[in-house]
């Protein structure tokens, strides 16, 4: 790979990608370009636009930057995760680090944080209490801390290495949002046992979760996902993945005061069974909410 036209480097970068079966090719080689240049997305959109050579965007080390670039390339045409090699994750207003060992957040899942908000405000809440079950990196946790006044959260995580980003993210939106520090809660622990924060119970406000959900007959086979996602954070412990889900239900209703809300993210094949179960075990109203493309992605129900 030679310096040239930043254009025509992403496009043949774009290429190898896409030979290696990767959507989006053009998308992740100029995030790619970005990353290994240590400029935004933005200015290289702009190099290519006004067709300026790498040397515009990177005065010294350019061979170095090209074989960084090789690099990072074989590593996406592989399909290993592109937020896993820039190190980070957008969700909602954040960037969260991300890296082996914790589940990748997605774009679904912004739906559902938004859910609660619109909850929290339409019910006049303020300085809710709000648990976030199965946080992984915590990116649920930290975004209600950021966009909620007063709120405090508690954040479950039962994986080591999960907990880790988590605690890493924590001091990093810390630092941009003093008040995060003392806001967020993150608790190493099994976030359907009922002595996993017992303290709280019948006092929380919101119960917000992605939880392990994809059902164990129907395995992942997007590499991205199958190879790098935790399998723990995937599975929903039964053949059609409902079983820790339920557990969720079961242990929202002892956190939930009279009248708080789970929201809830799950397979599109679990909506209507999720929301009886929710009927059946403490909840005196629920329904099912879709995500950005219109399947039903979430369960939402209120605690009788």
């Amino acid at each position: 790979m030679t310096a040239g036209d930043v254009d025509v480097l992403v496009r043949r970068a774009a290429v190898v990608l896409r030979a290696g079966g990767v959507e989006n090719a053009d998308h992740d080689a100029a995030v790619l370009l970005a990353h290994v240049c240590g400029v935004t997305r933005t200015e290289i959109d702009r190099a290519r636009l006004l067709g300026k050579a790498l040397p515009a965007l990177v005065r010294d080390g350019v061979d170095s930057v090209l074989r960084d670039f090789a690099g990072v390339l074989r590593r996406r045409a592989s399909r290993e995760p592109l937020q896993t090699i820039v190190g980070h994750a957008p969700f909602r207003s954040l960037e969260v680090e991300v890296g082996p060992g914790v589940f990748i957040p997605r774009p679904e899942t912004e739906v559902v944080v938004q859910t609660a908000l619109d909850w929290i405000v339409g019910e006049g809440i303020y300085g809710p209490r709000v648990v976030d079950l199965c946080t992984g990196t915590g990116a649920i946790g930290l975004s209600v801390a950021v966009e909620v006044p007063g709120a405090e959260v508690w954040a479950v995580e039962l994986s080591e290495r999960s907990a880790a980003w988590a605690e890493r993210n924590h001091r990093r939106v810390s630092g941009s949002h003093p008040g995060v520090a003392y806001a967020f809660h993150l608790v190493r622990g099994d976030a359907t046992s009922p002595a996993t924060l017992a303290s709280l119970d019948a006092s929380v406000d919101v119960v917000i979760s992605n939880p392990p959900y994809i059902p164990e007959n129907r395995p992942v086979e997007q590499p991205e996902v199958r190879d790098h996602d935790p399998r723990m954070a995937l599975y929903g412990g039964s053949a059609d993945g409902s079983a820790i889900p339920e557990r969720i239900v079961d242990r929202a209703v002892g956190l939930l005061r009279h009248g708080g809300l789970l929201v809830m993210e799950h397979d599109v094949t679990q909506g209507d069974q999720l929301a009886a179960y929710a009927l059946a075990h403490g909840f005196e109203r629920a329904r099912t909410g879709r995500d950005w493309s219109g399947r039903p992605r979430e369960l939402v129900a209120q605690r009788a």
